[in-house]
């Protein structure tokens, strides 16, 4: 019988059936080669995805508590309002309080000064101030504060002028005791403003015509949906000289000058700290410190004095929640202003 032929490259014969006995080393895709005996264990499984959910775990976890400390925090601030200064620390201090910016409330101004009119450790008050001035009834609200303490308390009150010191701001300071300025400080701008937006146009050209009923021919006036009368501009012209002869009269009174001497400066002009001193509309030129230790020396404090101030309450997270809100839900608060008489010099 003739022997099978070995097929070339050395392949082992195939059996009739075609199977193929496996070579030596074989490996069956994975494991030990194919006949070979398992002696070894396995690797063990790598641990690295476990560590890195550990770590994203942990960071956010740790951003949640900083979230939570925020929101906390700002609750604390919303609901603790401001407190009482820190005047406890002595019996020789000097409440500052701070006028920045437009004047739109009386009531945190007012609020701080009466507190530290009733705080016996404070000796005097400095009104530190840098404010183009504001509302009309807000600036007169806090004028009429600090001549109060001025009068009945007898407790120095001197206004310390910083960049801008007019209008509503001015009308404030005239009521101190002294008035100190830089020599470039602006000062004065003795007038009334009265301003609103009228948005008729827009609506007409939007297709929207508002609706108004009322009684009384002047009840609407002012309504910025419509162009003013010469009847309402009378009518608004009378109320912006009554405001302004208020202006002119409580100026003279806290300056202790006649109001004709007021009424000639009242042109809604400014002039430099330098420019004032000669027309009496402030006392003294220097800065803050000037005002501050002049103060102290005053009231009787030697060396230099302990300077106290009321806690600002500062806007929330909650309360910027708010206001977003307002505008979302009542969108036309947006376009309403009414009109509003100003102390304010722009």
């Amino acid at each position: 019988m003739d022997e099978p032929l070995t097929p070339a490259g050395g392949a082992p014969p195939q059996s009739p059936s075609g199977y193929v006995p496996p070579s030596p080393g074989y490996t069956a895709g994975y494991g030990a080669p194919f006949g070979a005996a398992s002696g070894g264990s396995a690797p063990p499984p790598k641990r690295r995805r476990v560590w890195l959910w550990v770590t994203i775990g942990g960071v956010l976890a740790l951003g949640f508590l900083v979230f939570c400390s925020v929101v906390l925090w700002s609750v604390a601030r919303a609901l603790g309002g401001e407190n009482d200064g820190l005047s406890g620390l002595g019996s020789d201090n000097i409440g500052v309080i701070d006028v920045d910016g437009e004047i739109l409330s009386a009531d945190t101004l007012v609020d701080q000064l009466r507190k530290f009119d009733q705080d016996d450790d404070v000796k005097a008050i400095v009104l530190h101030i840098d404010s183009p001035g504001g509302g009309a009834a807000a600036s007169q609200e806090i004028y009429h504060e600090v001549l109060k303490i001025r009068n009945e308390k007898k407790k120095p009150v001197v206004a310390s002028i910083e960049s801008v010191g007019a209008s509503g701001a001015y009308y404030i300071a005239s009521a101190a005791n002294t008035i100190y300025a830089n020599d470039a400080s602006v000062v004065g701008s003795i007038g009334v403003i009265m301003e609103w937006t009228n948005y008729g146009d827009l609506l007409s050209w939007a297709k929207l015509k508002p609706e108004v009923i009322h009684a009384g021919a002047l009840k609407d006036a002012g309504d910025p949906t419509h162009a003013i009368s010469p009847e309402e501009r009378v009518y608004f012209q009378g109320l912006v000289d009554n405001m302004y002869g208020q202006f002119i009269a409580d100026v003279a009174k806290g300056r202790n000058l006649p109001p004709e001497s007021i009424k000639g400066l009242a042109t809604g002009q400014v002039w430099t700290g330098e420019q004032a001193l000669p027309l009496h509309l402030i006392d003294k030129q220097g800065g803050f410190r000037d005002a501050l230790l002049a103060t102290a020396k005053q009231v009787g404090i030697s060396g230099e004095p302990s300077v106290v101030k009321p806690s600002v309450h500062h806007r929330s997270v909650w309360d910027l929640i708010d206001s977003t809100d307002d505008l979302i839900h009542q969108p036309q608060q947006m376009l309403e202003r009414r009109p509003g008489f100003y102390f304010l010099w722009r």
